[in-house]
């Protein structure tokens, strides 16, 4: 499966795409869409639209999946990064792409095994599992690749509980 990871934002938008086989990760490609914070906020969701759009033509993702928001103190930045994630959705929609939301408590604890880990250590185990040389940067770079493999466990996990629950055949 081609997972298409996305950290949403207004200013940086961090993407990854990874391959996911049973447990194991391959990162194929990633990086960032970066707007400038003097153009209008609909300038800098048209962006963040076309570069989205760009990415599923070029790399063909089976599943988009989305970091939910989490609610910072700070909420016109909450709203902002809002509109960001609705831009991302909304790719996913238009483009018949599965979608998976999956909050920071579950990458934490997919990717670390604690759901309190630090940006750091969730750096650590990305390299570590996807084979990085370094760990990507910015940091929305690395979170985007997370939330992918993230969204790939959760995937694998929740497939494990279906076939689980089906009646053995006699």
């Amino acid at each position: 499966m081609r997972i298409l990871g996305i950290d949403p934002g207004i200013a940086r938008t961090g993407w990854g795409i990874v391959d996911a086989r049973g447990q194991d990760f391959t990162a194929v490609d990633y990086g960032c869409i970066s707007t400038g914070k003097d153009e209008s906020l609909p300038a800098r969701l048209l962006f963040i639209f076309e570069n989205l759009n760009s990415l599923v033509d070029k790399h063909s993702p089976d599943l988009m999946a989305v970091e939910e928001l989490f609610f910072a103190r700070n909420a016109k930045t909450a709203i902002t990064v809002g509109h960001g994630r609705g831009v991302c959705v909304l790719v996913a929609g238009m483009r018949g792409i599965s979608l998976e939301e999956v909050t920071p408590l579950q990458v934490k604890s997919s990717v670390v095994g604690y759901g309190n880990a630090t940006k750091e250590q969730v750096g650590v185990m990305i390299k570590s599992i996807l084979g990085l040389s370094r760990m990507p940067r910015p940091d929305d770079v690395c979170d985007a690749l997370a939330v992918a493999v993230a969204a790939a466990i959760k995937r694998s996990f929740r497939a494990v509980v279906v076939r689980s629950q089906k009646p053995e055949k006699r």
